[in-house]
C-alpha cells in the first residue's frame, strides 16, 4: 500500500465510475471537497484503490488479485502498527473482494452477531450496510407534521454548524464551516429553544444529496429526527435533488427511520469493520 499524493487523486475518477453501489463518500475524497486519504497498489499505473474518509467510512475497490497489496492491506486492516485508534467501515467492490477478504483474514474476520465478547482489536467484523432508494410517491410533507408549539426548525447556520455535537453531524463531514455553507445545507430543530436534532448534506454531487442525521441524547425517542429529516426531504423535492440515505443493517432506529420516511431498500452488501 502506498500513500497517494492528493496531485494524482484525478487518476481516480475514471476507476470509481466502474463502481456500482453508493460512493459518494469516496468522491468527496478524490475531488478533495473533504480531506481523506488514498492508497494504492502503484503510484504510477494504480489498479488497487482505497479511499479513505475522515469520518472512517472506506472503499477498497480494483484488482482483488494484488497479492502483495493484499498482504500490506491485511496488516492494515488488523491495526497490526496501531496508527489508528479508531475503527474504519470499509465497503468493497466488485464483490469477488468478499472471497478474497475470507481467505486473507480467515480467523480474524467475524460476524457482529459472534462478536458477543464486543472484540475492538485484531478483528475485522463483518456488518451489512444497507443502499435505499427514495420512493417519491411515499413523501409526507413536513408541513402537516408539526402540531407542538415548543418545536421550531430552521436552515441551519454557521453558529448552528459548531453547535451541533454527537457522532454524525456536519462539522465530521466538511472541512470546515465555510465550506459548509457555501456547498452544504441542514435544517436545525429546536425545542423550547434549544438545539435538540439536525439533518444536513452529508455528500451532494450533481443531484444526489446524501443524508446525515443526529438528534442529541437527552431528546432522543421523541420523534425529532423524522421531522428534522422531512425538513430537509422537502428541501431536496422543492429543488429537484435525488433524497439518499445509507445506513447499517445493526442500525435498527436508522433503517426503520428510512422506510418510515419513504425510502426503500435496494441493495444489501457486507461492511466490514477494521479494527481500532
Amino acid at each position: 500500500m502506498v500513500l497517494l499524493d492528493k496531485s494524482d487523486y484525478g487518476k481516480v475518477i475514471q476507476p470509481l465510475k466502474k463502481v456500482t453501489i453508493n460512493t459518494l463518500f469516496a468522491r468527496a475524497v478524490i475531488e478533495q471537497t473533504v480531506t481523506g486519504k488514498i492508497y494504492v497498489d502503484d503510484p504510477i499505473n494504480s489498479k488497487t484503490f482505497y479511499v479513505v474518509h475522515p469520518y472512517g467510512m472506506t472503499l477498497l475497490f480494483g484488482d482483488s488479485d494484488n497479492e502483495k497489496f493484499n498482504e500490506t492491506f491485511k496488516d492494515y486492516a488488523l491495526n497490526k502498527d496501531k496508527s489508528r485508534n479508531k475503527f474504519e467501515w470499509m465497503q468493497v467492490f466488485p464483490n469477488k473482494w468478499d472471497n478474497v477478504l475470507s481467505s486473507l483474514f480467515k480467523d480474524s474476520l467475524m460476524k457482529s452477531s459472534d462478536n458477543t465478547e464486543k472484540a475492538e482489536k485484531g478483528i475485522v467484523e463483518l456488518n451489512t450496510r444497507v443502499n435505499f432508494k427514495f420512493n417519491f410517491t411515499k413523501r409526507q410533507s413536513l408541513s402537516t407534521q408539526i402540531i407542538d408549539k415548543d418545536i421550531s426548525i430552521v436552515r441551519a447556520n454557521g453558529q448552528m454548524f459548531q453547535d451541533m455535537q454527537g457522532g454524525v453531524v456536519p462539522l465530521h463531514f466538511w472541512d470546515s464551516e465555510e465550506a459548509f455553507l457555501k456547498n452544504g445545507v441542514a435544517f436545525a430543530l429546536f425545542y423550547k429553544g434549544e438545539l435538540a436534532s439536525m439533518s444536513f448534506s452529508s455528500y451532494w454531487f450533481d443531484n444526489d444529496f446524501e443524508m446525515g442525521i443526529e438528534t442529541k441524547e437527552k431528546f432522543r425517542g421523541k420523534g425529532f429526527a423524522e421531522l428534522v429529516c422531512r425538513a430537509i426531504i422537502d428541501y431536496c423535492v422543492e429543488n429537484k435533488y435525488e433524497p439518499i440515505w445509507s445506513c447499517r443493517l445493526e442500525n435498527i432506529g436508522s433503517y426503520k427511520l428510512a422506510q418510515k420516511l419513504g425510502f426503500e431498500p435496494t441493495l444489501y452488501s457486507p461492511y466490514y469493520r477494521l479494527s481500532k
